[in-house]
């Protein structure tokens, strides 16, 4: 037997890890995340916001429509959201430096502290939620979903 082949994959893993994602990508799942994250970050910031915010800090400034690409949304959504974070001093509307007619949205400065911030309180939630697993275990995940999502099926190019 080789001793350096992997093992197995365990029959059923991949039902047990489907069930898992299906967990965290409801719905209602998310946007009561999202409300834990934009608690107190004012008005223009909540559940119905944040994928835009959080969008705009992965990918920098992009129009409405791929924005909506993006994150699930059809343009005239993203577009009622900038206008929102945009009154809020989130986000402004620029020129499309390959095309004069085209509009993209980026964030402001202000826009990227708010993101900061939800940022950090996502990973101080994460790391509370790890914190009763024994020692080495939650390393492991980190690394192991690390992996997952560089090389699994959710890796689109």
């Amino acid at each position: 037997m080789n001793s350096s082949a992997s093992p197995a994959p365990v029959p059923g893993l991949g039902d047990t890890v489907a069930d898992a994602l299906a967990t965290l990508l409801r719905r209602p799942a998310r946007a009561a995340l999202h409300r834990r994250l934009t608690e107190g970050l004012g008005e223009a910031v909540d559940e119905v916001t944040y994928p835009v915010l959080s969008a705009l800090a992965r990918t920098g400034a992009r129009s409405a429509a791929d924005l909506a690409t993006e994150i699930g949304l059809d343009r005239s959504g993203v577009s009622r959201r900038a206008t929102r974070l945009q009154a809020a001093g989130l986000l402004h509307r620029e020129t499309d430096p390959r095309d004069q007619r085209a509009t993209l949205l980026a964030l402001t400065p202000a826009g990227e502290q708010t993101v900061a911030e939800m940022r950090r309180r996502l990973a101080a939630a994460i790391e509370e939620a790890l914190a009763p697993w024994p020692a080495g275990e939650a390393e492991a995940f980190a690394r192991g979903l690390q992996r997952f999502t560089e090389h699994g099926p959710f890796n689109i190019p």
